[in-house]
């Protein structure tokens, strides 16, 4: 039987989010539903319902959350009742040639399904019986939500939800980003730029990586402070459009072994690829207008041997980092409580958004 449910939902671009019932389809094959317990306010929702992240609304928001499984559908012998799971955007098919070669983040199928499940299909509709998009696979700003197997990890039930939830998206992205793209070498330089939610996961994985300076950057003197908390050795207030390149060279003595750009700008990506010393490594993490280019100076390139590249999802594998995430946070080392700013109920999702947009949280996590 179907499930009602409230959600949050993009109804137009470029307008406030709205809190509407919805009904949840019963599982197929391969599926299971799940009762949400927290769900992450992340970026890319908001970039969805501005048109940045082309998911064409209606559609339900949502894909950094955590939950248990209260049914599950024909054929799915991984999952049962009562299991605790993390969302992963990312749709694992196991069959592509990125995911034979252990990096699902590029699998070949996601992409054939950004706002449906993997068959296609829709599981949510709104209160009139119109099928309702799903933000890449998920739509878990909800109370309830059905999701192929494949977009969930099952982890440790001790964790609550909501710091759980940060493993789906925020915490992954950053900390990834430092584990399994740059290989951050114990006792180097690195260079954050955008201390935001993942951003300040960049910082703390570089101090679990044992990196020696780690330079937050920012255009909020609030965000640097929580920089420092997470493990940030040295900031720098930079004004929108101010070029840090020059002064971070100067503080660390001719630029950092890594810089990460976490905002999601052409120009700041340049700039970070500018900063970094001979040989080092720039990664672009945040996500760029589809328009937005970046321009190096190609001479660098073989004279200077510095490095340029991308990283999705912290180049993770979901089902072998979401547990790595959180026994990291079961250990100490990774630090969850701290990254919450603030948790709303289901009904507080606009002020969510709009205090996210402002740049008050860390991040904000709606709790049902």
């Amino acid at each position: 039987m179907p499930r009602l449910a409230r959600a949050v939902v993009c109804r137009e671009l470029n307008k406030p989010v709205v809190v509407e019932a919805i009904t949840v389809d019963a599982p197929l094959r391969g599926e299971v539903t799940v009762k949400l317990g927290a769900c992450g306010v992340c970026h890319s929702d908001l970039s969805a319902t501005n048109g940045t992240i082309p998911m064409p609304p209606p559609l339900v928001l949502g894909h950094e959350a955590a939950g248990e499984v209260v049914e599950v559908g024909q054929g799915v012998a991984d999952l049962a009742l009562g299991d605790h799971v993390v969302s992963s955007f990312i749709y694992m098919c196991g069959k592509c040639r990125f995911c034979s070669a252990g990096r699902p983040v590029l699998c070949l199928e996601q992409g054939k399904a950004l706002t449906t499940l993997p068959d296609g299909t829709l599981r949510t509709k709104d209160s009139k019986g119109a099928p309702l998009s799903v933000f890449s696979g998920c739509g878990v700003m909800a109370e309830y939500a059905t999701l192929h197997v494949d977009n969930l990890v099952r982890i440790d039930p001790t964790i609550p939800f909501d710091r759980a939830a940060l493993v789906g998206c925020a915490v992954t992205t950053g900390v990834g980003a430092v584990f399994n793209t740059a290989k951050v070498a114990p006792g180097s330089s690195v260079a954050v730029i955008g201390c935001g939610g993942v951003g300040l996961n960049v910082v703390q994985g570089a101090r679990i990586a044992g990196a020696a300076r780690i330079v937050a950057i920012d255009s909020v003197q609030a965000k640097l402070e929580m920089a420092a908390k997470l493990g940030a050795t040295e900031s720098l207030l930079a004004k929108p459009g101010e070029d840090f390149a020059k002064p971070l060279k100067k503080l660390t003595g001719g630029g950092p072994d890594y810089a990460f750009e976490c905002v999601g700008s052409g120009e700041l990506a340049a700039a970070a690829y500018r900063a970094i010393r001979r040989g080092g490594l720039a990664v672009v993490v945040g996500v760029a207008k589809p328009g937005d280019l970046t321009s190096v100076r190609t001479m660098t390139l073989p004279f200077e041997e510095k490095t340029l590249t991308g990283s999705y999802f912290g180049s993770c594998v979901p089902r072998v980092d979401f547990p790595r995430m959180l026994g990291l946070y079961l250990g100490g080392q990774l630090k969850l409580d701290e990254l919450i700013t603030k948790r709303y109920s289901i009904e507080e999702a606009p002020q969510a958004f709009a205090d996210l947009e402002s740049g008050r949280n860390a991040r904000g996590v709606i709790v049902f």
